[in-house]
């Protein structure tokens, strides 16, 4: 009978916790984040001592595998760390923080600063353009929500925009735009997208000059119920933004515009870690577990 991914000791037991978090954090042995040795380094074990210290007697700090990732400052067990971290990388819509709150037994508040710190983890910096080598990227606009102190009117003014770019069986990158959504969508085009690249979006008139500068401009007429022809489609991208919109909706329900970019790297690094693209669950726990070192995040920055 096979046994549940949960059921593994780290889930559950401190050391274990610590153990599995020291051997991707530190691969070839323990190194002081203070001064950087690795020599001259012993593990504390008096009755006092709180497990998983160490201590650099070059520096002559001590230190855990704490320092310098998410959990930094935080009276959490590594344990439940693992834990939240697991539903997080599972949950394909994400999970909410009342839910964190009762599975973990944290407190809300607790749970919800556990779940910014996990998106911090879940940010990627993706480096190279979208579409190199002539391939098809697609982009599309899309709102949620409500801005600041804005009434609910006809049409999407009072709501926050979101551009999102997915290059087919590939990656998707997805921005928050504020201010003039125009030069918004141009700047997060340039920055991310290749001249080489095949850009296909709908009819929208915004996208016919800033398309210029790409090799070919690929579109469809959603007013004429055309949704693909050859190339052309931005079916891909709706895939994407149906999940995205079922996440905030049905599990987050609202979400600050404040803290709106935090949940696009959480929905965007669930894409491009998908089943779709072979990645398991337990996988993609791991690589988040990559991301945890050097982003360090107080509770004071989580809030703003």
């Amino acid at each position: 009978m096979a046994s549940s991914v949960v059921s593994a000791l780290h889930f559950h037991d401190e050391a274990a916790a610590f153990a599995f978090v020291e051997a991707r954090v530190w691969p070839t042995g323990p190194a002081c984040p203070h001064c950087g040795g690795v020599e001259r380094i012993g593990r504390l074990a008096g009755k006092s001592t709180r497990y998983g210290v160490l201590k650099c007697y070059d520096c002559r700090k001590p230190f855990t595998v704490r320092v310098g990732t998410i959990f930094e400052d935080s009276h959490v067990a590594l344990h439940l760390w693992l834990q939240a971290i697991f539903l997080v990388a599972a949950s394909k819509k994400g999970i909410s923080a009342n839910q964190l709150h009762r599975v973990l037994g944290v407190t809300l508040k607790t749970a919800w600063f556990m779940g910014h710190r996990i998106r911090l983890a879940m940010t990627e910096n993706p480096s190279g353009l979208m579409g190199e080598g002539g391939s098809v990227v697609e982009a599309d606009e899309t709102y949620y929500g409500r801005k600041p102190f804005r009434k609910k009117a006809r049409g999407f003014g009072h709501k926050e925009m979101v551009f999102a770019l997915v290059q087919r069986d590939g990656k998707a990158r997805s921005f928050h735009i504020t201010g003039d959504k125009f030069a918004g969508i141009k700047r997060a085009l340039k920055k991310n997208v290749s001249p080489d690249a095949r850009l296909a979006t709908d009819e929208a008139r915004m996208y016919r000059k800033i398309a210029k500068r790409y090799a070919e401009h690929l579109t469809v007429n959603h007013s004429k119920d055309e949704y693909v022809r050859g190339d052309a489609s931005t079916n891909t991208i709706e895939g994407f933004f149906s999940v995205f919109k079922r996440g905030m909706t049905g599990i987050y329900q609202h979400c600050s515009s404040e803290h709106l970019h935090r949940y696009l790297s959480e929905f965007d690094f669930r894409y491009n870690h998908r089943a779709a693209l072979d990645v398991t669950d337990v996988e993609r726990a791991d690589k988040m577990l990559e991301g945890i070192v050097g982003k360090r995040l107080t509770y004071q920055t989580a809030r703003g």
